[in-house]
């Protein structure tokens, strides 16, 4: 049996910081109200001219360094963005050409925050049929260009950045399920309202922004992420003592603590950064990932399950050995 495994991870978050303290100067909020809501501190915010792909680029290469390859070797790359840089070409083929990768399928997945989940679902349906030996997927968003930065409901919450995985054949372990799931009736609970075949004179008026119903996206989400940590432990026949770290989508720190409740788990098993970059949408997950196996706590072997939930809704999960 052909799994496929992780075998490098990279991360990039762009330099320019925007903390809670300077959002009191925007908008009418406060640093204690932001962080006893959302966990959040701090999100990092491109400048004027910094692209989902610059940002990609950087995690990319830091992927490939980490798993000893060379970008050549690549033969698939998914990219999940909700932000791409332009209609088209995709993300990813601009990404590959920077690569200097030449012929092998490159494509964007977009599902907004279970975005990497999906693209790491996608990509291991290919190496597990044989298709792809070596594939690169990336998470990678500019959200804060689809915020209204007026808006004190969406403003604080989002942050830019970019994560990335190569996924390689691997014959004794790897992912060892992906589960992703949408329900398109949710769809004005979170979305932007505006697009190039509907309201597209909202987006020549420079009002494509995110629109939130927040208190109704944490119910749903909250119960729906307990179903499918059910679902995901039980189509591998484990029980909850047996996932060793959780690497959730960094959305809300009152959304990962539910998660974690529900898998007995304490919060020292789990991955949390959304304090220090906010919800990334697509990038989260693969972020807290580089960031727990280059300091040291992620370990070879170890079980771990990553979950998201996401406008659409869309939600998803992977477990996989390390």
């Amino acid at each position: 049996m052909t799994f496929a495994r992780i075998t490098g991870t990279g991360s990039y978050l762009p330099e320019n910081i925007v903390t809670n303290k300077d959002l009191e100067k925007m908008v009418d909020t406060t640093d204690q109200w932001i962080r006893e809501r959302t966990g959040i501190e701090r999100r990092h915010i491109a400048v004027e001219g910094q692209t989902t792909v610059d940002l990609a680029e950087q995690a990319a290469r830091n992927a490939i360094d980490a798993a000893g390859i060379n970008a050549q070797d690549i033969d698939l790359i998914v990219f999940a963005t909700s932000t791409p840089d332009k209609i088209f070409p995709s993300s990813a083929c601009i990404l590959q050409a920077r690569l200097g990768i030449h012929g092998c399928p490159a494509f964007d997945i977009q599902a907004v925050c279970s975005g990497f989940v999906y693209a790491l679902a996608t990509a291991e349906k290919f190496i597990k049929t044989g298709s792809s030996k070596k594939a690169l997927v990336i998470g990678a968003e500019v959200f804060s260009r689809i915020i209204n930065w007026e808006d004190r409901g969406t403003c604080v919450l989002f942050g830019d950045g970019a994560g990335a995985v190569i996924l390689e054949a691997d014959e004794e372990t790897g992912i060892l399920s992906t589960h992703i799931h949408a329900d398109g009736q949710y769809e004005d609970l979170l979305h932007v309202p505006c697009g190039i075949s509907d309201n597209y004179d909202q987006v020549k008026a420079g009002r494509a922004f995110v629109e939130m119903k927040g208190n109704e996206v944490f119910r749903v989400a909250v119960n729906t992420l307990g179903k499918i940590v059910d679902e995901t432990l039980a189509a591998n026949q484990m029980q909850k003592s047996e996932i060793d770290w959780l690497v959730p989508h960094q959305a809300n720190l009152r959304i990962i603590s539910a998660t974690a409740k529900k898998l007995n788990m304490s919060m020292d098993q789990v991955v949390v950064t959304v304090n220090e970059h906010g919800n990334t949408s697509a990038a989260s997950i693969p972020l807290a990932l580089d960031v727990a196996v280059r300091d040291g706590r992620i370990k070879r072997n170890e079980v771990l399950l990553l979950e998201a939930f996401g406008g659409g809704f869309t939600w998803g999960s992977a477990l996989l050995r390390y």
